[in-house]
């Protein structure tokens, strides 16, 4: 009996061209607390949770940053994120791709790192109604990525085992947490990482973008 792999999908710079969106509602967010830290390095933290994301803030500033402060950033970052809503948009082929798993069958679901507050813009972008699709995000799991929680919690919602899952993502993120879940992960280059990071970070396959990734969907056990 073949087994049917399940698409478990990472949002931000995997289905939606939404990384740099990111950066900038975070550069904005710390900005308006007087953190002055350059944009490159904020990129590179992007697809972590936002947990994470402070702490390796502190290490790389040398601030204390409170509790209150941390709750201040998150909600200026996701408030300047939602007023970037209308420059949000499916990366190539995201649709298709999605559009098709569902034709042929294949089981796929969403885990974001992101909280609902900002990924129901990435989802309103895509068409993917979280009532009717499995969307599995930061507020449902106790730790985000690099922790393999959200796509556990996703193949949970399929009821499709982990080791038969194919985790689809954009950062070493989430090649770490697919890793960690047992997980088969193929990456994307369309969040800004490079084929060799997502490969060192445990890819088996990389593509250019979802529309890559449909065009050669056979190689990673996608067939009806």
């Amino acid at each position: 009996m073949r087994i049917q792999p399940a698409f478990l999908f990472d949002l931000d710079g995997t289905l939606v061209d939404s990384v740099y969106q990111h950066v900038l509602a975070w550069k904005h967010a710390l900005d308006a607390e007087g953190i002055d830290l350059s944009v490159w390095r904020i990129h590179r933290k992007i697809g972590m949770s936002g947990g994470l994301f402070t702490n390796q803030l502190l290490r790389e500033t040398g601030l204390e940053i409170s509790t209150e402060r941390v709750e201040r950033l998150r909600q200026a970052h996701a408030s300047a994120y939602r007023q970037q809503a209308t420059q949000i948009r499916p990366l190539p082929g995201a649709r298709e791709l999605l559009n098709w798993l569902s034709e042929a069958g294949i089981p796929w679901a969403i885990a974001t790192s992101g909280r609902m507050e900002t990924a129901a813009v990435n989802l309103a972008s895509l068409g993917v109604d979280p009532d009717r699709v499995p969307v599995v995000t930061r507020d449902q799991v106790k730790y985000a990525k690099p922790d393999p929680d959200l796509f556990l919690a996703a193949a949970e919602r399929l009821s499709a085992p982990i080791e038969t899952s194919i985790v689809v993502g954009d950062s070493i993120w989430d090649m770490l947490a697919a890793v960690r879940c047992r997980a088969l992960g193929v990456g994307v280059l369309s969040g800004g990482y490079g084929p060799e990071e997502l490969r060192q970070a445990g890819a088996f396959r990389v593509y250019d973008d979802p529309a890559d990734l449909l065009r050669r969907i056979d190689e990673v056990c996608g067939r009806r």
